[in-house]
């Protein structure tokens, strides 16, 4: 069989249908009231069910002078949206600068007061020998001892 052949076309389609729906009519009428009744539930039951058609809404879009695609409406939240990302950034990298600021604030007050509490003045610090004393740390238990009896007359 030919495709062609199996496929009808709009009109003897719409022939069709309303002959199906003649004969259907007919036979409806013959039927006895009890089930006539039920039919007609069941044909309540499915409208009841049957889901909402989509409704296509068509609404002219142009394209902006930046190159996006926008519709002629736009609220003031859709061009304002853009600015509250902007500016959450802005103050969070000023609030992240201050604190690093104050950081650096408060460890070169830690050295300032480290310094000047220390016994060691601040002049010795500038001395290579001493910073060669620091790397090497400081003295073993047994020269400490031997400079104490040294030191100690006996």
């Amino acid at each position: 069989m030919n495709r062609n052949e199996d496929i009808l076309s709009p009109t003897e389609a719409d022939q069709f249908g309303l002959s199906a729906a003649a004969l259907l009519r007919q036979g409806s009428q013959s039927l006895p009231a009890g089930i006539k009744d039920r039919l007609y539930a069941a044909r309540l039951k499915a409208i009841s069910v049957k889901k909402p058609e989509k409704v296509r809404i068509q609404q002219h879009v142009l394209a902006g002078s930046t190159g996006t695609w926008s519709s002629g409406s736009r609220s003031f939240w859709d061009n304002v949206g853009w600015v509250a990302p902007l500016v959450v950034l802005v103050f969070g990298l000023i609030g992240i600068a201050q604190w690093q600021q104050d950081s650096r604030i408060n460890d070169i007050a830690e050295l300032d007061v480290a310094l000047l509490t220390d016994d060691v003045p601040p002049d010795a610090y500038a001395d290579s020998g001493f910073m060669g004393f620091l790397k090497n740390g400081p003295l073993a238990e047994s020269d400490q001892e031997s400079l104490d009896s040294a030191k100690s007359p006996s």
